[in-house]
């Protein structure tokens, strides 16, 4: 691995790539849709405890890319991607494979950005509702735990379940509390399909690395089934988060939140590139966009409909 002469400019670049904001649609698109969900539910809306929210999550975003790269440097995990395998969808983030940051840099910056989170969530903890406090320990153990030993989860066959949980059922809930000061179930069950259609979009994330995460021993699930029996799982993943988004109508009784089904048409045409496109890395990458747009989409869908559910009841 080559690095170039300025050491502040290369390191700045990797920063910048570790934070682009592209990256932070997994955390924003549940975030939106907890505010969401308090406004509806309570007619309140906390613009300043929410950009400290989202300060602290994207902090925690950085922090765990930080980590990751390194984990998967030191793995082989992203340094044994094939050319012929290199998409926009694989091989993590490339900041250290490709020369902008050593393992030092990036444990540096995963150091700080953990730090940040920390300052970003205190005041909150403090001053709004304790409750953030568990919630933020069990999300920062879990955003470490994801690839850092010795829990390793994503090396497990794990990550997934980490990741729907995370970045569903628990960042709705998380936000929910710090907009309403109040537990409560509902943000869990919106949480559902957002955290089954985020871990699909890392399940067929997996595709592209799946060579390279089997001869780093990356035993993840798409490894561990293959991926003509992952190709079943994917689009079955598909299906049960548009049931969810059915569940979550029933459960509010509100034909508006059934906007959350905004993303199925997307789904669908994914499923199908998948289907057909499993063993082409190349010909994957419409599937691979495709589970983002869902995601993206069913969240759009879920904030229009608790908007509409506070404004215009049925």
């Amino acid at each position: 691995m080559s690095l170039p002469a300025s050491s502040t400019s290369r390191r700045l670049r990797g920063l910048v790539q570790l934070a682009d904001p592209k990256i932070w649609v997994a955390s924003t698109v549940p975030m939106f849709v907890a505010a969401a969900l308090a406004y509806s539910d309570t007619g309140r809306f906390a613009p300043g405890w929410f950009l400290l929210t989202l300060a602290g999550i994207y902090a925690v975003e950085v922090g765990k890319n930080a980590a990751n790269e390194v984990v998967d440097w030191r793995s082989g995990a992203d340094r044994f991607v094939a050319p012929e395998d290199a998409t926009p969808f694989s091989g993590g983030k490339k900041t250290i494979t490709g020369g902008l940051l050593s393992e030092r840099d990036a444990i540096w910056i995963a150091v700080g950005s953990f730090a940040a989170a920390a300052v970003a969530g205190l005041p909150i903890g403090l001053f709004r509702t304790w409750h953030a406090f568990w919630i933020a320990a069990l999300g920062g153990f879990l955003a470490l735990g994801y690839s850092v030993p010795p829990f390793s989860f994503c090396y497990r066959g794990l990550g997934e379940l980490v990741v729907g949980i995370t970045f569903g059922p628990l960042l709705m809930l998380g936000t929910y509390v710090v907009q309403t000061q109040q537990l409560s179930a509902r943000p869990l069950v919106v949480g559902v399909p957002l955290g089954i259609l985020i871990a699909t979009v890392l399940w067929i994330n997996e595709f592209p690395d799946f060579e390279a995460d089997r001869r780093a021993n990356k035993r993840n699930l798409v490894v561990r089934m293959g991926k003509a029996r992952a190709r079943v799982v994917y689009a079955w993943l598909l299906g049960l988060a548009e049931a969810a988004v059915i569940g979550v109508a029933l459960y509010f009784r509100s034909p508006w939140m059934l906007l959350g089904l905004a993303g199925s048409v997307e789904a669908s045409r994914a499923a199908r590139v998948c289907w057909l496109a499993y063993d082409s890395t190349g010909e994957l990458v419409p599937a691979n966009a495709g589970t983002v747009k869902t995601y993206i989409l069913t969240g759009v869908g879920l904030i229009a409909g608790a908007l509409l559910q506070h404004w215009l009841p049925l």
